[in-house]
């Protein structure tokens, strides 16, 4: 049986395994094996999108390093002098240190500082523990400084368009949202229907309502929605209204006896509402419409 990828199609596209380096892969590099590398002479890499390690899952990595040692090789790139500049793995180099290993395995790579960032950037976003916000700040970072359009970024992320862009719409949202987003106190769900708002004020507000009545992605999808609703049918009545249609108006309030309500938006569409003032006046109406059909 073929073993199974564990490191997704995006990152195996980039980082290689050490005897079959991928010939469709955009940063192809020779690779020259797996090497011991003292921990002293390896440098960080100055584009690592991560800057916060949770220090008790650190220690809890050291120790299993202790015990079982290196399992997956970081990848590094020469620099200058004898050193080495990491291009993923900050997390295991920092744990083997904290260990109290004098050398680590190593995939040694050649890449250029634009490839450096980029390689960086997408190893953090196949992470497992990243919410929401630090994936699109990933891709947006990614657009931005790699000169990639949303295509080529789902391709190198392995990922389809629409994820991408549903991803990187949640930077439009207000930052108490997008904090809320990091700490959990929303689900991608409850932001992606939040995205769908135009107003940042009317967007907090439902954010807070989400989180005082544990209201439930559906739920907000349909406030949402019914907002949606609400605001086309103020866009549909226009402020004047053509003078063929007020004449029209003026004809259907005498036929019918009563004021008749005419909306009708720029592309032609609208509505005729006839109120009416009880039971009574309602048959009124309607025996009008019986003459028509007879």
């Amino acid at each position: 049986m073929a073993k199974k990828n564990a490191l997704g199609r995006g990152l195996s596209a980039l980082i290689d395994s050490e005897d079959e380096p991928s010939e469709n892969s955009p940063y192809q590099r020779r690779l020259s094996g797996v090497a011991e590398i003292f921990l002293d002479t390896i440098d960080s890499n100055p584009y690592q999108p991560r800057t916060i390690f949770d220090q008790e899952s650190l220690e809890e990595l050291a120790s299993s390093i202790k015990e079982i040692g290196i399992i997956q090789p970081i990848t590094v790139r020469k620099s200058v002098n004898g050193r080495y500049q990491i291009i993923s793995g900050e997390r295991r180099l920092r744990a083997t240190r904290l260990a109290g290993l004098l050398k680590i395995p190593a995939y040694l790579r050649e890449a250029e500082d634009k490839n450096l960032l980029e390689m960086a950037l997408v190893e953090n976003i196949q992470r497992e523990d990243l919410d929401a916000i630090e994936i699109a700040i990933s891709y947006q970072r990614l657009i931005d400084e790699c000169d990639l359009t949303q295509e080529s970024l789902s391709q190198r992320v392995g990922k389809k368009r629409a994820t991408v862009a549903n991803y990187l719409r949640l930077l439009k949202l207000p930052a108490e949202i997008q904090l809320g987003i990091k700490d959990h106190n929303i689900s991608m769900g409850h932001a992606r229907s939040l995205v769908n708002i135009d107003d940042p004020k009317i967007q907090l507000k439902i954010y807070k309502k989400i989180i005082n009545q544990e209201l439930s992605v559906r739920k907000v999808e349909e406030l949402v929605r019914k907002l949606g609703e609400e605001k086309e049918e103020v866009s549909d009545a226009p402020k004047i209204i053509p003078r063929d249609y007020e004449k029209l108006k003026d004809h259907l309030q005498k036929f019918f006896s009563s004021k008749v309500e005419f909306k009708r938006n720029n592309k032609g569409v609208g509505k005729i509402v006839i109120p009416f003032n009880s039971d009574d006046d309602l048959e009124r109406i309607i025996a009008i419409f019986d003459k028509l059909n007879t």
